[in-house]
């Protein structure tokens, strides 16, 4: 596949515009379409791990099926907590099945993209057992963090990190990685940036996590979405943001249930709907007062607040 394919299989539209925007709503309306939680949402919804923190990893996953949700998303942590306490993954997948629950995605490959060749070679044994782990539970993605941290992250070098992590995935261990730009880093915090390393590794499996927060705090803002092919998304995590905390200041524990806050989280629901994104939405929050709280509330309340947006949107 040639870079230029592999660009217009990444972004929606170009100078087609309006037009392609039209064909796929063609397209949409002629396919039969699948609805999640009673028909409220046209996607899967993930209780993303870090909510409930610290919750024990068997634990969230027995909540998330209780309270009603579609699918898990954890992190490699809590993977690596249950194989510390001698649990089985492989088996785990089966339970979470067996649950009527999924794993869309584990967080995540850390510092997956030193600088060098050297670094990147010297961490691939760690990455390696984060893509093994993943794979094991039965996560469709695992996500590649563009770490350590750098003001000279050179986009170019992180394409190659991402083009061979991707194939490493694939071919030894039957996973997908995905890309996931955060907000809150001095290297890469934006959409474009990580369109940019996706569309440059030149791979047919490149793809992209999303974040409102990191959308917000990184300052990319919230229109490029519609500018992107479905596919060209693995995951989209979800939160709010209050009102009195300054944009470039927000930490990730200033994350709110979607709904509470300022963030057009309407408009990014129609602009998804609109795309055709099918993949999970998952809720993602770092809140201390929710750690101290009762995880099956939480996770209830999460939940609806969810179906609440969701149905204010009208998709």
């Amino acid at each position: 596949m040639t870079s230029s394919m592999n660009r217009r299989g990444f972004l929606r539209t170009s100078l087609a515009g309006v037009g392609a925007t039209a064909a796929v709503s063609t397209a949409l309306a002629a396919a039969p379409e699948k609805r999640y939680q009673e028909g409220v949402s046209p996607w899967p919804l993930a209780l993303n791990a870090s909510t409930i923190r610290p919750t024990p990893p068997l634990e969230k996953i027995r909540i998330a099926a209780e309270t009603g949700w579609d699918a898990l998303e954890l992190w490699i942590n809590d993977l690596e907590q249950i194989e510390s306490e001698g649990g089985n993954l492989k088996e785990v997948a089966k339970q979470i099945e067996d649950l009527g629950l999924f794993v869309p995605n584990i967080i995540g490959l850390w510092e997956c993209m030193p600088p060098t060749e050297e670094a990147f070679e010297q961490s691939l044994e760690k990455t390696r057992e984060r893509m093994r782990r993943s794979a094991d539970v039965g996560s469709h993605y695992v996500a590649a963090i563009p770490a350590p941290d750098r003001e000279d992250f050179d986009l170019k070098w992180g394409a190659e990190c991402y083009r061979r992590l991707l194939e490493i995935g694939r071919n030894d261990y039957g996973i997908t990685v995905a890309f996931e730009f955060v907000g809150f880093l001095k290297g890469v915090h934006r959409l474009g940036q990580a369109a940019a390393i996706a569309i440059d590794a030149d791979h047919p499996d490149a793809c992209i996590i999303c974040d409102t927060f990191h959308l917000y705090r990184g300052g990319t803002g919230f229109q490029g979405v519609r500018h992107l092919a479905p596919t060209a998304i693995a995951n989209f995590h979800w939160n709010d943001m209050p009102a009195d905390v300054p944009q470039f200041e927000g930490k990730d524990e200033h994350r709110i249930y979607p709904g509470e806050g300022i963030l057009p989280l309407t408009q990014v629901l129609k602009d998804l709907k609109a795309i055709g994104y099918e993949r999970t939405l998952s809720l993602e929050l770092f809140r201390r007062e929710h750690w101290e709280q009762d995880p099956k509330v939480v996770a209830e309340t999460g939940l609806r607040k969810m179906r609440e947006n969701i149905t204010a949107a009208g998709v």
